[in-house]
């Protein structure tokens, strides 16, 4: 393991079908209306075993269509990929946090034609057990969400963003307001140099159509829906919104929704209509 907390996926079978999850056009993708491929940001490539099947996959034989834009926070494996990747022009090496650095790259991606049209892109990449929440809050809050995202994660993680009800969670509500969540495979820890103590999943995130609700009066239906995931959502509502259990009750039961249910029942639609019922209240 690096001093960043990498371990480094090995097992061919995995990168390929990883890749091939990516779902990539090299000329003519869905990432440029037509005007060439598909662009896919990869966070932490390491040693490139991932970048290197993404490029040599059958569309990119063909040609250099797809861009792929790595970015690695460790200096000397940036360097490496450099060396690596030195003779292909469709390949950028950036050294840097992804965490800090991704909304600037993404918005650096705008289409010439349009100052502020966005181009749709992909992302990808084996993410250290450590940074993935942080990851996902800061694709949360991106204006222009990935249409894909292909990661391995912890199973144990890559579950919890899956689940539905009666397992809801506060992860799992979070991420899929912007993203359909499914998981492809599981990866045993003996795929990874050097092995983790845990096995990791390949989850793919793929965006959904923007929701009728805010994002910011939904997250904040979030956080106190599963403030206390043990206790009602009457009782967690009331709490976190600073309202009488009387009135928390009455909205309720305006949605149809049970003031007795515990968080980890409720679907997405269900935390929607709540927000939007409650959402010009409280803190």
């Amino acid at each position: 393991m690096t001093k960043l907390g990498q371990h480094f996926l090995t097992d061919k079978s995995a990168l390929k079908k990883i890749s091939a999850l990516l779902d990539l056009s090299a000329e003519g993708g869905s990432a440029s209306g037509g005007k060439g491929g598909d662009t896919v940001i990869e966070i932490g490539p390491g040693h490139g075993e991932l970048t290197e099947q993404i490029l040599n996959n059958e569309l990119g034989i063909k040609n250099n269509g797809i861009r792929i834009i790595a970015v690695e926070k460790d200096e000397y494996l940036a360097e490496s990929l450099r060396k690596k990747f030195e003779s292909h022009d469709n390949i950028e090496i950036i050294c840097g946090d992804a965490l800090k650095l991704l909304p600037s790259i993404i918005h650096n991606l705008n289409v010439p034609s349009s100052k502020f049209q966005v181009p749709k892109y992909k992302l990808a990449g084996n993410i250290p057990y450590y940074i993935t929440g942080k990851l996902l809050r800061t694709i949360s809050e991106l204006q222009e969400k990935p249409e894909v995202s292909v990661f391995t994660i912890q199973k144990e993680v890559a579950e919890r963003l899956a689940a539905k009800p009666p397992k809801m969670n506060r992860l799992a509500a979070s991420v899929q307001f912007w993203a359909e969540p499914k998981i492809a495979f599981i990866i045993p820890r003996t795929s990874f140099q050097p092995i983790p103590e845990v096995d990791s999943a390949t989850i793919v995130l793929k965006k959904v159509p923007p929701r009728r609700i805010e994002a910011d009066a939904y997250y904040k239906t979030v956080r106190a829906v599963f403030a206390q995931p043990r206790k009602t959502i009457l009782n967690n509502i009331s709490n976190g919104m600073n309202i009488s259990k009387d009135e928390t009750r009455s909205k309720l039961e305006k949605t149809g929704i049970e003031p007795t249910l515990r968080p980890q029942n409720l679907s997405i639609e269900d935390i929607i209509k709540i927000a939007e019922e409650f959402q010009c209240i409280g803190g």
